[in-house]
């Protein structure tokens, strides 16, 4: 992407370490390394398996030498960038600022299609599990949702009544205006 963003954010780690391992076998297009690192050191890593799949490349070594690397030695610059967490809103009164979601669930696909509708009110920065949470909260034999744990963490597998199935090859998808959500 123009942005610098190489597939998804849970991609990018991967792919960082094999353009970075590979690019002497081959001579792909033309890619801005800098642009690239630039979006991974600006996201708010809080999933495990995507922050081990970017270490290997922001510390220039595939996993098997990274695991030996003595970060005692490195001393920071000004120059190093830094990985934080992104500030959160807050109003005078010391409470997150809350945001209005207009959450759909459709189904065009499978058994009775449906469409419903609501608007929550969440803080700022939630995730879209807390926006599944208080909608069900709300309306609770509409929007009703179930999850599973997975290493990425908990995954939506059926809203509705509807789950997804990897036999037909259908699942949830979640977006925001008319783009894939990167991150839930």
């Amino acid at each position: 992407r123009r942005n610098g963003q190489i597939g998804n954010i849970y991609s990018m780690g991967v792919a960082l370490q094999a353009l970075e391992t590979s690019s002497k076998f081959y001579a792909p297009r033309e890619w801005d390394c800098a642009q690239a690192f630039n979006v991974v050191y600006n996201h708010d890593y809080h999933q495990p398996m995507a922050i081990a799949q970017v270490l290997p490349a922001l510390v220039g070594k595939p996993y098997l030498q990274a695991a030996s690397m003595d970060c005692t030695a490195h001393t920071r610059t000004s120059s190093d960038q830094e990985l934080s967490p992104s500030p959160s809103l807050e109003t005078s009164q010391d409470h997150k600022a809350t945001i209005e979601v207009h959450y759909s669930i459709i189904n065009k696909l499978q058994g009775a299609h449906f469409n419903h509708a609501i608007q929550v009110e969440v803080p700022a920065g939630s995730t879209l599990l807390r926006v599944l949470q208080v909608a069900e909260q709300e309306e609770p034999d509409t929007f009703s949702f179930k999850t599973e744990q997975t290493s990425w963490g908990p995954m939506v597998v059926s809203i509705h009544g509807l789950a997804a199935n990897p036999r037909d090859r259908t699942f949830w998808e979640f977006l925001s205006g008319e783009d894939a959500l990167e991150e839930g």
